[in-house]
C-alpha cells in the first residue's frame, strides 16, 4: 500500500521559499567559484608555456576581482536570459518569470542580475523580503518584476516514482 499524497505536492508554479532559493544561490556560488579558479589556472598555465616565463594572477590587485565580477553576471545574466534558471536553480528546481508569470526577456534578467548585489545591502534586508512576503519575491525581483517559482511538479515525480515499483 503506498502512502496517501500531500495535497501540497504539486508545487509548479507556486512561489519558491527562501530555504529553496538559498539551496539553489549556494550551488551557483560554488560552480561560479570553482570554474573561476580551475579557468584562472589553466590560463596561467598556457600564458606561462607561451611566453616562457611564470605568470601569476594572484599577484594582481585589480584584475581578479574585475574578472571574477564579470564572470558572475556572465553566469547568472545569460542561463537566466536563455532559461529563466542557473544551474543551481534547476538542481533545486525553482525558475524565474515576470511577476505575472510569464517568459523572463534579456532586459529583465540583465536588472535582476545588476540589483543582486542591493538584496545583501543593509543586513540582507532585500533577502529577508523572501520571508516576510506573501509572493516570496526579494528586493532585486521587485526591481526587475520578477518572481522565483518551483519548475517541477513533485506530485508528477512522485506518482513516476511509485509506478516503477
Amino acid at each position: 500500500m503506498s502512502p496517501p499524497l500531500l495535497p501540497d505536492a504539486g508545487l509548479e508554479g507556486h512561489y519558491a521559499g527562501i530555504v529553496t532559493r538559498l539551496g539553489g544561490f549556494i550551488i551557483d556560488v560554488v560552480v561560479i567559484l570553482v570554474l573561476f579558479a580551475l579557468a584562472g589556472q589553466a590560463l596561467e598555465y598556457v600564458l606561462t608555456v607561451m611566453l616562457r616565463h611564470q605568470v601569476e594572477f594572484s599577484g594582481a590587485t585589480i584584475l581578479p576581482p574585475v574578472a571574477l565580477g564579470v564572470w558572475a553576471f556572465v553566469y547568472f545574466a545569460h542561463p537566466l536570459a536563455v532559461s529563466g534558471r542557473t544551474l543551481g536553480m534547476a538542481v533545486v528546481g525553482v525558475r524565474v518569470v515576470r511577476a505575472d508569470g510569464s517568459e523572463l526577456s534579456t532586459r529583465r534578467a540583465v536588472v535582476r542580475v545588476l540589483a543582486l548585489p542591493l538584496s545583501f545591502l543593509l543586513l540582507c534586508f532585500g533577502i529577508l523580503l523572501i520571508a516576510l512576503r506573501g509572493d516570496r519575491r526579494a528586493l532585486h525581483d521587485l526591481i526587475a518584476g520578477s518572481a522565483v517559482v518551483y519548475a517541477w511538479d513533485a506530485r508528477a515525480a512522485r506518482l513516476r516514482f511509485l509506478a516503477r515499483r
